[in-house]
């Protein structure tokens, strides 16, 4: 072969080799291009779209021409379906109003609290939204990154589902109409909207109903304005009504925001941050309930407004059906007014719930409805004294302590680390050694107080939580005798869990009481509200439950409740310390009904009410209680059926203690320990404990002499360690120990890093050349 072409075919061959990559790049820009064509003709068209259909929706954005329009009623029944309970107008709790109409205290206080830039954006904040994002991230306090605009139109968007189409539309509506109204309006707009609880529907009628006045200037002031601006976050926690301390210090944190803001200069704010709020007697509600269940009525009300948000409820074509039992309405009104009639002083509140469904069948909140709205079973937090013992008892029979565990009635201090809780008896009555079942059929505080030192609090209060009791709880050590709140409607829903087998039963909005029966559209379908069970006690430790708590109504502190005709029944008694609240919680195995009886505007000693005698939970209540009960269930058609058979297993003697947030076997050098009878089926852990095991005390910042005498009383001792001090430090303080906090053994050495002027050198540390 010629040497010529050869050469001439190895050179074709590298002329083509880099030609083939650059068509196919080409072809690929092509595709590339043809692709973001495709994607800018699909986004333009989307975009048009979505701001045509935006367009569309913002004139029924206004209030005012909305108001204009028919709109249908939203009507409230009773179980009955045609009873009817209220009836929810979209013009009968909200009155719209011009901006002039309403004082510039407000438009201040609810743009310092709600969106502080709300003049600067234009609709959407990212600066809060990023804000937000990094505080969740963080695990900060929860800060809101909507403005008023978006929540505007949240509010006026029928709907509650959290989906990010719906905050994509609900963004790109806030953001085209900043384009389409001035601020003023947007302002007026969302005030004229928004929900500020107790079935205030708009600023106008919220003044009415809080302060009984109008919005304008000349009525509102500063104090007033604030109240209502902390309102619409949360309008049940913010309820001065129902939570007269959290709402005065919500309003006094939009009281700083607006001096910080300058809307108030230091003289104002100090004024209006002393004033009172207005009474919850003083407090008026719009006229939408009937006269049969006005509580109940208003109650629903709020659930459906938190569910389906107020342009959804008022006027919003909805047919609800309720749970409410007319007659059994009847009866516990009926039973109050023959056990405790007016003249005596003391009001009551009962709660009744089908132990099967979790349907609230009965609801008195208070005497009157017309001269007081407050709810005392649904708002009235009171300290349930010993009718919250059930909770430790099943929270030791969780942990596996058996009910034949004894423990010695008398009186007793318990080491709280700081202080001695020392803890009585009612009427000072002691009974030595007694058993769990002796302890609650006698409401033994002195056992009950040692049981919660064994469980631990935070698992009573977990336990309590997890049971039904939805008000929060602090695990102090008060919390076994009933110290920390709880209302009616709660008290009766958790025993509901005992009397059902131990299931919580919620409903198809969650962890809540069932009070919807089924909610439907116009003449659509009821959509019902179905029963959810949730297992929070074991069957047979819930029959355990249910039998010690009938010998309260059998030969303990209930026996006033007890039922004729072969009924079984089971509760317990509650009295507070001063006598200030007397309760009974009580069940069969079909209905479980709570009774308060105390004063509702202040918690007031009942010393000689009852016949000349103090009101405790075993005299009004529990005949209260019976009153009803004795009527209600044969109403119900019901016949009397035995609670279950528990099968109690084998328990044997173990000294135990709680320890590291949980209940733990001794190992044989734990101290504080206390003798159980432990079921065979319990899983107990060993502890952990050292032999003559001491705390090690925090001694960071004291003098060295200081901290080493400390330590010494243990008894433990120092090992010293110096280091450099830093300029402004103080020379011998103790800068860090090691361990900080836990346990030793007694003589044990702790670690502390002491400051020493610089150029001196630690202990142990060689000198350098």
């Amino acid at each position: 072969m010629p040497t010529g072409a050869t050469l001439a075919g190895v050179l074709r061959l590298f002329r083509r080799k880099p030609r083939a990559p650059k068509r196919r790049r080409i072809r690929k820009l092509r595709l590339l291009s043809l692709l973001l064509v495709l994607l800018a003709l699909g986004l333009s068209a989307f975009t048009f779209g979505l701001l045509r259909a935006i367009n569309t929706q913002l004139g029924p954005l206004d209030p005012a021409s909305a108001a204009k329009q028919q709109q249908a009623n939203t009507y409230v029944y009773a179980g009955d379906g045609h009873t009817v309970l209220a009836i929810l107008r979209g013009s009968q709790a909200r009155i719209i109003v011009p901006s002039s109409a309403i004082s510039p205290w407000i438009k201040h206080a609810i743009v310092a609290i709600e969106d502080k830039r709300f003049y600067e954006h234009r609709g959407v904040d990212l600066r809060a939204i990023v804000r937000a994002a990094v505080n969740d991230l963080l695990g900060h306090p929860v800060q809101g990154g909507s403005t008023i605009t978006q929540q505007f139109v949240k509010n006026a968007i029928s709907g509650n589902q959290p989906t990010i189409g719906r905050k994509l539309r609900e963004a790109a509506l806030a953001w085209k109409l900043e384009q389409a109204w001035p601020k003023e309006k947007i302002l007026t707009a969302y005030l004229n909207t928004v929900y500020f609880g107790n079935g205030a529907y708009g600023v106008e009628q919220a003044c009415k109903v809080y302060f009984g006045h109008g919005a304008d200037t000349a009525h509102v002031n500063p104090g007033e304005a604030a109240l209502l601006a902390g309102i619409p976050e949360d309008p049940s926690l913010w309820d001065p009504v129902a939570h007269p301390k959290l709402a005065r210090a919500r309003r006094d944190l939009v009281l700083r925001q607006m001096f910080e803001q300058g809307y108030l200069n230091a003289t104002q704010y100090r004024r209006w941050v002393r004033r009172p709020l207005p009474r919850p007697q003083d407090i008026n509600l719009p006229a939408t309930q009937s006269a049969a269940a006005p509580y109940f009525a208003n109650y629903v009300t709020d659930q459906l407004v938190r569910h389906y948000r107020t342009r959804g409820v008022y006027g919003g074509n909805l047919r609800v059906r309720t749970t409410i039992d007319l007659g059994l309405q009847k009866l516990a009104r009926d039973a109050i007014a023959k056990v405790l009639p007016p003249s005596v002083g003391p009001t009551a509140a009962l709660v009744s719930i089908d132990a099967h469904t979790g349907a609230v069948l009965a609801m008195v909140g208070g005497r009157n409805y017309h001269h007081s709205q407050f709810n005392l079973a649904t708002q009235g937090e009171r300290q349930p004294g010993s009718a919250f013992k059930p909770f430790v008892l099943a929270s030791a029979l969780e942990e596996g302590i058996a009910p034949a565990t004894t423990l010695v009635s008398k009186p007793v201090s318990i080491f709280l680390g700081d202080k001695l809780w020392n803890v009585s008896n009612y009427e000072g009555e002691y009974l030595g050694a007694i058993n769990l079942n002796q302890a609650i059929a006698a409401s033994d505080n002195s056992v009950f107080a040692q049981l919660t030192n064994i469980v631990g609090p935070p698992t009573v209060a977990r336990v309590a939580k997890t049971l039904g009791i939805t008000t929060p709880l602090q695990p102090y050590f008060a919390i076994g005798l009933g110290a920390e709140p709880a209302t009616p409607l709660e008290m009766a829903r958790a025993y509901a869990s005992f009397a059902d087998g131990g299931y919580r039963l919620d409903d198809s909005y969650g962890d809540e009481p069932r009070v919807i029966d089924c909610v439907g559209v116009g003449s659509g379908k009821c959509v019902p509200n179905y029963t959810y069970p949730h297992r929070v006690l074991d069957a047979n430790l819930a029959a355990i439950e249910d039998q010690m708590l009938t010998g309260v109504v059998q030969s303990g502190t209930g026996k006033a409740a007890q039922l004729a005709g072969g009924w079984s029944v089971a509760g317990k008694t509650g009295t507070t310390e001063n006598y200030g609240d007397a309760w009974f919680v009580g069940f069969t195995p079909d209905v479980v009904t709570a009774v308060w009886v105390g004063y509702p505007d202040s918690l007031r000693p009942m010393l000689s009410e009852y016949h000349g005698r103090s009101v405790a939970g075993g005299t009004y209540p529990a005949l209260i209680w019976k009153a009803f009960m004795e009527k209600a269930l044969p109403y119900r058609k019901l016949t009397p059926t035995p609670f279950p058979t528990p099968s109690v297993p084998y328990s044997s003697p173990a000294p135990v203690l709680f320890r590291s947030g949980r209940l733990v076997r001794d190992n044989g050098t734990c101290k504080g320990t206390n003798v159980v009878q432990l079921f065979s089926t319990a899983s107990v852990p060993t502890a952990d404990c050292k032999p003559n095991e001491v705390q090690v005390p925090d001694v960071r910042g004291t003098l060295l002499a200081r901290a080493e005498a400390r330590l010494l009383r243990q008894p433990l001792r120092a090992r010293v360690v110096w280091t450099p001090a830093k300029p402004g430090t103080r020379e011998g303080v103790v800068l860090r120990q090691m361990p900080i906090g836990g346990t030793l053994s007694a003589y044990d050495r702790v670690e502390l890093v002491v400051a020493r002027p610089n150029g001196r050198l630690k202990k142990a540390e060689p000198a350098k050349p």
